[in-house]
């Protein structure tokens, strides 16, 4: 018998129960399913056993974990329906490769054209699966015996990445005779997966599932065309270069062939930068460039790089930050922790801001401000700027997309650009690296050289950061005239050797160990490299530190 305490009350449990029996006596106490548990602080998938006394806690659908893990069982469920709607020896390759809004679109590589008929067999299958309610079993194979499983079932990328793992052992899910790999935790059964849904879209299938705040519940699809096609287009470079997985990059790496892949990279974006530009000055009559974007992007540098492309076509263009239009400090709205909310559009004085931008494009002279974000207050330096014929102003901020932001600016003098880092590089074929992961470790690492800060307020500050995203730039980036995506393919083999040291800083106990923990466990994937061949332009410099630019 094991002494299991939960909530402060202890209670006898005989070795060899299930968490999720013990789950199933509490989950009507929770609004939501419980997903995992916490043994003793350590997070537990609910086909484990108790085996020794210890205090238990559980993590529901809307936990950040909770909910990754549905997802996670929901793409297996989906693979082993197109493995079986298509049958052995017929079944075709699955990228899953970004979400789109609550979906998770998946590249299905097969001769013929995915058609709607297919795509709801597959969706009825998944179904079955889900009510057979089967299990999801975790085997623990040896490294080479893991990577002759993956052989065997022509998973190559899986083969490749465990090539360069450092662990002696691997864990390996299976679903009714389905096998596979996946980075992070996962639910005991298909009947968890409840909610789903599947849809033909563009070509592949996008796998609609509940978001965090309601995991009961799958909103209405709202396509994002540019989006996906910046998505797609980022994707088509990795591939082009020979990069679609950790494991394509390690060999690179491995191979010496870095320095050539960095330049080729560098080159693309610059390329991409100067189809912007020209198509900025073909457009004709743009006088305000509007950059914006979520947090840790590379705004700034991409803002630099822009400029020196507008002055190749004869423009002369002039940086302005939205941020140095700030309400003084005491007027700042508050959020509902009482804290300031930098991140709303009252923060910033957009009566003021509309009032010299068109004084500026009447040709009038105007003093610019500087935010002092020591004093919080708005200064004067006798920055004064007039525009000529072939001035352009380049403003970034994250409401720049916001049309409120510039309402009193005509249309046909504003150009807008939405920018974000769409990590299109995958783990493998089904292990796709969010977005978010590669941007937290960008600011995680720009914070500490910066502003000293820890890996733990990074994280902690991560969802109200991610929370200002969704409200105030998400929502606008189809208004967009053009979008630009910061990724670089090499990039978090660099950030690896900065990001490292600041997580292991984290200690056990607190609230952010289990996302540092996660992360660590991710980087581990990556062999590094070294910084000293990334360009001093790069917009990886404004990260890691050394940038050409005052970043």
């Amino acid at each position: 018998m094991a002494v299991i305490t939960i909530d402060g009350i202890a209670k006898e449990y005989p070795n060899g129960t299930t968490y999720e029996s013990i789950a199933g006596e509490y989950q009507k106490e929770y609004d939501n399913m419980v997903a995992l548990v916490l043994e003793n602080g350590k997070i537990r998938e609910l086909f484990k056993t108790v085996h020794k006394d210890c205090e238990l806690s559980f993590l529901t659908l809307k936990d950040n974990i909770g909910h990754k893990a549905y997802v996670r069982t929901a793409i297996m469920i989906l693979l082993k329906a197109i493995h079986d709607v298509y049958g052995k020896g017929n079944v075709p390759k699955v990228k899953v490769e970004f979400a789109i809004g609550q979906g998770y679109y998946c590249d299905v590589r097969t001769e013929e054209k995915l058609t709607e008929q297919k795509v709801k067999q597959i969706a009825q299958r998944m179904r079955e699966l889900v009510n057979q309610d089967l299990p999801v079993k975790k085997k623990s194979y040896p490294i080479e015996e893991a990577r002759a499983l993956f052989r065997e079932h022509k998973m190559d990328d899986k083969e490749k990445l465990f090539r360069y793992r450092r662990s002696s052992f691997v864990n390996v899910y299976c679903l009714d005779g389905y096998y596979d790999y996946y980075y992070g935790f996962m639910l005991p059964s298909t009947g968890y997966v409840k909610y789903f849904d599947l849809m033909l879209y563009e070509g592949g299938i996008l796998l609609l599932i509940p978001g965090m705040d309601e995991p009961d519940k799958i909103d209405y699809f709202e396509p994002r065309e540019k989006l996906f096609h910046t998505l797609k287009t980022s994707s088509g470079w990795g591939e082009m270069m020979g990069i679609d997985s950790v494991g394509d990059l390690n060999d690179v790496i491995c191979e010496g062939g870095i320095n050539d892949m960095i330049l080729v990279q560098e080159a693309l974006l610059e390329r991409r930068i100067g189809e912007i530009a020209k198509n900025i000055v073909d457009r004709g009559n743009v006088k305000f460039v509007l950059i914006a974007g979520p947090s840790s992007s590379g705004k700034t540098t991409f803002s630099h790089r822009l400029s020196i492309q507008l002055r190749t076509y004869g423009k002369i263009p002039h940086p302005i930050a939205l941020d140095d239009y700030f309400v003084d400090r005491e007027l700042t709205p508050r959020d509902e922790n009482g804290d300031y909310n930098f991140e709303c559009l009252e923060a910033i004085d957009v009566k003021k801001f509309n009032e010299d931008m068109a004084s500026l494009l009447k040709g009038e002279t105007v003093e610019l401000p500087r935010f002092n974000f020591k004093t919080g207050k708005r200064e004067y330096h006798g920055n004064f700027k007039q525009l000529g014929p072939e001035d352009i102003l380049v403003i970034e901020g994250i409401h720049g997309l916001n049309p409120k932001t510039t309402y009193s600016l005509p249309d046909e003098s504003k150009f807008k650009i939405y920018i974000s880092a769409l990590t299109s590089l995958n783990i493998d074929e089904h292990n796709r690296i969010p977005t978010t992961d590669g941007r937290l470790l960008r600011r995680m690492v720009r914070d500490a050289r910066t502003r000293g800060a820890s890996a733990r307020r990074t994280i902690e500050m991560w969802p109200s950061v991610r929370r200002g995203e969704e409200n105030y730039i998400f929502p606008f980036q189809e208004g967009a005239d053009e979008m630009f995506n910061s990724v670089l393919i090499y990039e978090l083999a660099v950030l690896k050797q900065y990001a490292e040291p600041l997580l292991f800083g984290i200690k056990q106990g607190e609230p952010e160990y289990y996302e540092a923990k996660r992360l660590l466990k991710f980087l581990e994937y990556f062999q590094g490299i070294d910084s000293a061949n990334v360009p001093s332009n790069s917009i990886c410099r404004e990260f890691i530190g050394g940038s050409c630019f005052p970043v």
